[in-house]
């Protein structure tokens, strides 16, 4: 994605905050830009104020060794100064105005340098940092404005080098100088070009993290690990024991023309987030949300011997969670749930806007269960009143007609069975009226 095509919605955050009161300077002149460009020209701008503060000393320096003999490079070092300054203005241009002022200003100027004290200053060494800068201050979408530049940096390099031999020095500088210059020159160009190297990288990490992290928020973790090791390989999986729950707001569709968009958005959100954290609490996976729907499994994607448990303990949550979060808005809502057992097939579908589904005869009873269920009820198949067996409490509700599988029996899941209830005599199937 290019530059020009990242959104350029407003954002408050600092780019580097962590640069304190210089980055002030760094976001002078990047506002209104789009957040990726504003973050290149602030990168323009550190290297404007780098090359500010480093021309600064540099004139000092000279300025020590003797003003008169120096004067032509203590003058065009306190004009660098005063051109880094002016790099931000260069921005209210377009987005890449200053990163060219920049890199036109510091091609001559070190040329000119070298060709005042001759190649045994080390000066032309500096042009080796400009094959990493001009990456950071034109953009890779501008590759060939990098190349350009970078040919340029290396076409001067070379004539510096066999142009100026120290018998061609304009000036007839002190040795110690002239070692002090190699010595700096030769520290600034590792020093720059690490930094930039460990800056890109460190934004490729966070990229790679934040794109991993919306991965793992569209797919299951074990799914995106498989999708990340192997990009074009299918994702179609059978399973032939895992555990499917439907859940629905009963009357919600009706009440949310009532409510309007802004309520019903905030209701549903907060239900679903909920959920959400309920899933990830027993282990479960959500599937998918369909208005005011939701769906999830368990023993999917990962085996989970107890997978019918976990989402029997979540769902057994659901009615209270509902009723406590719908009297929060001043409603009564109910939620019906149907839990079902059994073989299912899974996978990615879709290139774009992908997603992980779920599908087989066990979903569509599952979904079957919800849809002919109670109002604040969960009810399950006889599968799954089997599988849990007397560790959780059940009503018999008997046999019903159910759309497109026929007549049978189901169970209403009342709770879990435990300590308290065997030592009070409480049967399984409890009978509740």
């Amino acid at each position: 994605m290019s530059e020009s095509e990242t959104t350029s919605a407003p954002c408050n955050a600092p780019l580097f905050a962590w640069l304190g009161p210089l980055n002030r300077f760094a976001e002078l002149g990047t506002k209104g830009y789009p957040r990726l460009t504003r973050r290149r020209l602030a990168i323009v701008n550190l290297m404007a104020l780098l090359i500010a503060a480093f021309s600064a000393v540099y004139a000092v320096v000279y300025a020590t060794y003797g003003v008169a003999t120096y004067m032509p490079l203590i003058v065009v070092n306190i004009a660098l100064v005063a051109v880094a300054f002016l790099v931000p203005l260069a921005h209210r241009i377009n987005n890449v105005a200053a990163a060219l002022l920049l890199a036109a200003v510091e091609l001559a100027v070190l040329f000119f340098f070298v060709h005042e004290l001759g190649r045994d200053s080390g000066i032309q060494i500096n042009y080796i940092i400009v094959a990493a800068v001009a990456f950071a201050i034109a953009g890779l979408e501008r590759i060939r404005l990098v190349i350009f530049i970078v040919a340029v940096a290396l076409a001067l390099h070379m004539a510096a080098w066999f142009m100026f031999p120290p018998e061609r020095a304009r000036i007839a500088a002190d040795p110690s100088l002239l070692d002090n210059l190699y010595v700096s020159s030769a520290v600034t160009t590792f020093c720059i070009i690490a930094l930039i190297v460990g800056y890109a990288f460190s934004v490729a990490d966070a990229a790679r993290a934040e794109a991993d992290a919306l991965l793992v928020n569209i797919l299951p973790e074990p799914i995106a690990e498989r999708l990340k090791e192997r990009p074009d390989a299918r994702v179609a999986d059978s399973v032939a024991d895992a555990s499917v729950l439907f859940s629905d707001l009963v009357g919600f569709t009706p009440l949310a023309q009532r409510l309007g968009a802004a309520r019903t958005v905030a209701i549903l959100d907060q239900v679903v987030s909920e959920f959400d954290r309920l899933a990830a609490a027993h282990g479960v996976e959500k599937i998918k949300t369909i208005g005011d729907g939701y769906m999830a499994v368990c023993g999917v994607s990962r085996a989970q011997r107890d997978h019918l448990m976990r989402l029997a303990r979540m769902a057994l949550v659901l009615p209270s969670l509902v009723e406590r979060l719908s009297a929060a808005h001043g409603l009564s809502l109910k939620v019906r749930v149907g839990i079902a057992c059994g073989p299912v097939m899974a996978g990615v579908i879709g290139t774009d806007k992908f997603s992980y589904d779920v599908w087989g005869e066990t979903v569509n009873l599952a979904s079957r269960l919800e849809s002919h269920g109670l109002p604040g009820e969960i009810q399950v198949s006889c599968e799954v009143r089997k599988a849990l067996g007397d560790s959780f409490l059940f009503e018999p509700r008997g046999p019903i007609e159910v759309k497109g599988v026929g007549r049978i029996e189901t169970w209403l899941l009342k709770g879990e069975r435990t300590a308290l209830n065997v030592e009070s005599g409480i049967p399984a199937e409890a009978e509740i009226h």
